[in-house]
């Protein structure tokens, strides 16, 4: 038995040492079965926690939103926290008297950005790993570090963003605010190219930000745990004892890293419901 657990942490170890070696590892797309008859090899790793993320919030807010108390504690209390200062914070100075027409959108977004970015804070996939002691597992991951997912999001802002300008001033009205701004109609070869560009560059950017954000963290965090294990090893391996310094520097730069990951987890939710927020703003009220 001590023989049989010795060995799966001597493979865990060598797993960790590898996954250490290629930080992006722990960021790329994985398919969650290498069976090409299998469903699940058409599903990545990113696309499932996407899924979780959603099945959760499906779960817990209507949990939270049955329970009836006066004043709300737990859970509901830190939500209920959460959706007011997005309502009047962010999403009232920008949208005004149409502030209740899209915070649904607005809230689904943010927690749901939120809820992924936390989740690819959970060691899930080492767990599963080791659990199983298949270490070409790959189910955990940040849906958020995936372009195509955060990509998908800017997408669905995009088109709400023009559709809501078009349906409120009119198609007409709004492609010339949308093309031309308040320039004169003389100036129109200039302004048109720049306001199409501008227009494309908006979901563009909150892609990016958020995609950068979210994997650039996590490489960091995975090559200093990299270092960590590579010094345990050593220390075993090698009887280089004094590496086990570098394994205790990096275990705590890890820490901290992961506990800014933690603020950036609410930082990056916030800043694309922000940028949303003031999108669908200038669309339908254009004279602000």
């Amino acid at each position: 038995m001590i023989s049989g657990l010795a060995a799966t942490a001597q493979n865990a170890l060598g797993s960790l040492v590898l996954a250490g070696g290629d930080p992006l590892l722990h960021v790329v797309p994985h398919f969650l079965s290498n069976d090409p008859n299998s469903f699940l090899s058409h599903v990545s790793n990113h696309v499932f926690m996407l899924v979780v993320a959603a099945v959760l919030l499906m779960i817990f807010v209507p949990l939270a939103a049955t329970k009836k108390a006066l004043v709300p504690t737990g859970f509901r209390n830190f939500l209920e926290a959460l959706m007011q200062y997005i309502r009047e914070e962010v999403a009232r100075p920008a949208l005004g008297k149409d502030t209740d027409k899209f915070i649904p959108f607005l809230w689904t977004l943010f927690f749901l950005i939120l809820t992924a970015n936390i989740l690819g804070m959970l060691p899930i996939n080492d767990i599963a790993q080791v659990s199983t002691q298949n270490f070409h597992l790959h189910i955990g991951g940040t849906a958020t570090g995936n372009i195509g997912i955060t990509a998908g999001l800017a997408i669905c802002t995009f088109l709400l963003v023009h559709f809501s300008g078009a349906v409120r001033l009119g198609f007409g009205p709004y492609m010339k605010h949308l093309l031309l701004g308040h320039g004169p109609i003389a100036l129109a070869p200039l302004f048109i190219p720049i306001e199409i560009i501008g227009a494309l560059v908006k979901p563009f950017a909150l892609a990016i930000r958020l995609f950068a954000n979210m994997t650039g963290g996590h490489i960091v965090l995975a090559v200093l745990m990299g270092f960590a294990i590579t010094g345990i090893q050593m220390a075993v391996n090698d009887g280089a004892y004094g590496m086990l310094g570098v394994t205790l520097v990096s275990a705590l730069g890890a820490v901290a890293i992961n506990l800014l990951e933690l603020f950036v987890a609410f930082l990056q939710a916030y800043i694309f419901t922000f940028l949303t927020a003031l999108f669908l703003g200038a669309a339908i009220h254009p004279e602000h």
